[in-house]
This record gives structure tokens, C-alpha cells and sequence, in this order.
């Protein structure tokens, strides 16, 4: 191989470690509670200088839209899973599990989310879209749900929604099987009372 493409190829490998080292430095940083850092702080991290870090990405915009691509798919696939055979009260209870499970794997990220989506159209819409697919997953759990009215919908959406979920353990101070409890029985209330299933 002639020493320049070895030069090249070399550079090129460096390039993708640092540009990796950045994202899981965003990643843990973000998973160890800080919620909205800078390129300064993961820069450092990442043992890169901050030069680097934006010669790798324009501006911030674009690392969070890298770093959406890089766990979109671990990220639903939280979510996605779960037995969803049974009655209409073992699919409530498996579906809340199923979310709890991908709440509490990925609390701070979502937290992280939600304080910045104020600065950035990139997380904006990429939270708008993971609204929309819980949104559906909750419909392929509980095709019931077609049966209520809009506003008992909309209830059921924010009964399911992490900012319940968070609510009921950090605010509340509940633990995880108390706060799956709750979920379930209010979902269970709300189905029951439009479709009559007890």
C-alpha cells in the first residue's frame, strides 16, 4: 500500500474514533445527569480539543442529529418488544411495563431532550416523531383505544407518557412497582369506562 493512502487511511480512522469519542462522551454525560452540556465539557470528555470537536460537527445541531442516528434503533427497539397476547388487563399491565422499562433505561436522555428542545429544531422534531411512534405502539397494544373518545385518548396518552412516569417516581417518590400500579390503574379506569370492560 503507497505511504500516502496509508497516511490517508490513517487520518481517516482517527477522524471516526474522535467523531465516536465525542458521542459516547455526549451519551454519558447526559446518562450521568448533566442535562445540557457543552461542547467545552464534551470536548473534554472525549479528550479531544474543542477545535476538533467542530471541525467533526458544524455546531450542536448536528451532533444531536448524529447521535439520533446512532441509538434510534436500540431506542425503540426499549419499546417495541413486550407479550402482547392476553385480556385487555394483562395488555395494559405488559404494555406499562414495556415503557418503564425503556423510561427508566433512557430517563436522563429524555430529560436531557426536553431541557433543550427550546434551542434545537433537530431535537424538536426527533421528539415529535418518537411522540408519534409511542403513540402508535400504544395503539398496536390496545386496539380498544379506538373506542374512546378524543379527549379519553388524549388521557390515555398522558397517563402513558414519561412525564407521568417521572412524575410518579421522582416528584412522588414512588418506586418502580408502585408507579407501574398507578399507570395501570388509571389506563384500566379510563378503557373501562368507555368500553365497559371490567
Amino acid at each position: 500500500m503507497p505511504k500516502e493512502k496509508e497516511a490517508v487511511d490513517g487520518r481517516r480512522a482517527r477522524t471516526e474514533r474522535s467523531k465516536q469519542e465525542i458521542i459516547e462522551a455526549t451519551l454519558s454525560l447526559m446518562e450521568e445527569g448533566v442535562l445540557i452540556p457543552t461542547a467545552q465539557q464534551i470536548s473534554d470528555r472525549a479528550g479531544v480539543n474543542i477545535r476538533s470537536f467542530f471541525r467533526h460537527y458544524d455546531d450542536m445541531e448536528t451532533l444531536f442529529a448524529t447521535i439520533d442516528e446512532h441509538i434510534r434503533g436500540s431506542t425503540e427497539a426499549l419499546f417495541l418488544g413486550g407479550d402482547r397476547d392476553g385480556s385487555v388487563e394483562e395488555r395494559i399491565l405488559h404494555a406499562v411495563e414495556q415503557r418503564a422499562n425503556g423510561y427508566e433505561e433512557r430517563s436522563n436522555m429524555i430529560l436531557s431532550t426536553a431541557a433543550q428542545l427550546w434551542r434545537s429544531k433537530t431535537l424538536r422534531q426527533n421528539y415529535a416523531r418518537y411522540q408519534r411512534g409511542l403513540r402508535k405502539d400504544l395503539s398496536d397494544w390496545l386496539p380498544e383505544l379506538e373506542q374512546l373518545t378524543r379527549g379519553q385518548r388524549e388521557a390515555v396518552d398522558a397517563i402513558a407518557s414519561f412525564e407521568m412516569w417521572h412524575r410518579l417516581r421522582y416528584h412522588q417518590g414512588l418506586d418502580r412497582t408502585m408507579a407501574v400500579d398507578v399507570m395501570v390503574d388509571v389506563l384500566h379506569a379510563v378503557i373501562r369506562d368507555k368500553t365497559g370492560r371490567q
